[in-house]
């Protein structure tokens, strides 16, 4: 019958006395069993190696062996029974490699960005806030109150950011104008029953192509002109950029009263871009207030002055005219 557990037999005590005794002696034999004696109850660890250390790749937070918790799958070395190390030389010097390729990358990027237009310049255009835009959008809607067409400097003859100036040029508007520009478009063909997920690009491309063809015909009138003015490139396509608001104004006021709100919203903003082109560009073409900026002849000046302020009503009809169809409008 076996002994509970805990219960010490005195024929162990004696056997464990005995086992000692022929330890001593030498007389055992292999498997750890006494000859002579009963069965150990215990193996003898005093002369197996010590235990290995854990791997690396155990997690500390009760997850089972061998499991990332941070990326949730197995690591590699759960997959085989070889520990897997962080300092495989190969592994760094790709990771190093890598980081170095990654850098040049952008060193490369930013210096042939920085070889076209100045990321610090273009900044300045987005400098913008949300009073800014509603008096911006105020001026472009009704120009005709506004007195003061002056744009401010600073101690380092830079124009003052948007935010700080009305009268400041931005990118903002123009670009936000020319997406709201295309929904609108897209949403007319809709009640035209004319959409077509294609149609979007075409306008976008159409928008994009005849806004490059104006911004080329005015760079080239100011060059044969011989015009030396304070206009810069960017300048220059956010005037030219300020027609989409007008042209959404056009085509909401189509959509409401049909083709006579077209052509009376159309003959008003004209009229209002065309105003506020002339206040705005004859303080930049014009102005002899700046000794770095020299303007040979005030009639050239004039002559393209009038002429890039004429462009924008033209543009506005043709890039919303194949949308007037408003009777085809389904109710």
């Amino acid at each position: 019958m076996d002994a509970p557990a805990g219960f010490r037999h005195p024929s162990q005590k004696q056997g464990r006395s005995r086992s000692a005794k022929s330890h001593r002696g030498g007389g055992t034999a292999a498997g750890g069993r006494i000859q002579g004696g009963p069965t150990q109850l215990f193996d003898d660890t005093s002369t197996q190696p010590p235990p290995q250390p854990q791997p690396d790749y155990y997690d500390t937070t009760g997850a089972e062996p061998g499991y990332d918790t941070s990326v949730g799958m197995a690591t590699p070395g759960s997959m085989s029974n070889v520990p897997y190390s962080m300092n495989d030389p190969m592994a760094n010097m790709a990771m190093q490699y890598g980081a170095s390729l990654a850098g040049q990358t952008g060193e490369m990027l930013e210096k042939n960005v920085d070889r076209f237009i100045s990321v610090s310049k273009l900044k300045y255009y987005f400098a913008v806030d949300t009073a800014y835009v509603g008096k911006k959008l105020a001026l472009l809607s009704f120009p005709f109150t506004h007195t003061n067409w002056s744009i401010h400097y600073n101690n380092q003859d830079e124009p003052v950011a948007p935010r700080y100036e009305i009268n400041a040029p931005d990118l903002y508007i123009p670009v936000m104008a020319f997406v709201t520009y295309l929904l609108v478009a897209g949403y007319v063909l809709g009640t035209q029953n004319r959409f077509d997920p294609e149609q979007l690009g075409m306008q976008a491309s159409s928008g994009l192509i005849w806004l490059v063809i104006e911004l080329a015909i005015i760079v080239l009138s100011l060059y044969i002109m011989n015009l030396n003015t304070q206009l810069r490139t960017l300048d220059l396509v956010a005037f030219c950029g300020y027609k989409y608001v007008g042209m959404i104004m056009i085509l909401l006021s189509g959509l409401c009263f049909n083709s006579l709100g077209y052509y009376i919203m159309l003959l008003y903003m004209g009229t209002c871009i065309v105003f506020f082109l002339m206040k705005t560009l004859k303080v930049l073409i014009l102005s002899e207030a700046n000794p770095h900026s020299v303007v040979h002849g005030r009639k050239r000046g004039t002559y393209i002055l009038v002429f890039i302020a004429a462009m924008q009503p033209l543009f506005m009809y043709w890039l919303t005219s194949h949308l007037s169809t408003f009777k085809e409008k389904i109710d």
